[in-house]
């Protein structure tokens, strides 16, 4: 079971209602998360069910695993850093193109407490999602130092809803 400190029941029923979503237009859904761990992937298999929809799961916490899993480029990374909209974007698109997917997500950003800069705080996540074959859609989250399980679950709640939109 999911800590409910960490995913509230708000978050697993959007979860829930995004699955039967996928699930009556015949989608499958991928994740790619780093600052977010694996936690979105485990909101969606906290729900009985989720195996019909959720094809797989991409952890890329590593700038290394971005690029081996993914595809990211380094010098992508290495330009922009790892926590950005080219590479969040770049996340998405490796996802749809190493899954069998047709609807992706990809989360990046920095949970703290350490990590952040002027120009890249505490709080700062990038989400992209897709449908295969259509643009990105990206979203800038400047969630604040508000803690690392408060920014993660945001970022969860974030991503479910960006997903939702592309329905």
């Amino acid at each position: 079971m999911i800590d409910p400190l960490v995913i509230d029941q708000r978050i697993i029923a959007d979860a829930a209602a995004l699955l039967d979503a996928c699930r009556q237009r015949g989608i499958l859904l991928a994740t790619a998360e780093s600052c977010t761990g694996g936690l979105l992937a485990a909101t969606f298999t906290a729900i009985p069910g989720s195996s019909d929809v959720l094809d797989r799961g991409f952890v890329t916490y590593s700038n290394a695993a971005k690029s081996e899993m993914l595809g990211v480029p380094v010098w992508l990374i290495e330009r922009h850093g790892a926590v950005s909209e080219d590479v969040a974007r770049a996340m998405v698109g490796g996802t749809l193109t190493h899954s069998r997917a047709t609807l992706a997500v990809a989360i990046t950003g920095i949970a703290g407490p350490s990590g952040g800069t002027a120009e890249k705080p505490i709080g700062l996540v990038h989400l992209a999602a897709a449908v295969r074959d259509a643009p990105v859609s990206h979203e800038r989250l400047l969630l604040g130092d508000i803690g690392r399980a408060e920014i993660r679950r945001e970022s969860v709640r974030c991503a479910l809803a960006l997903l939702a939109s592309l329905l």
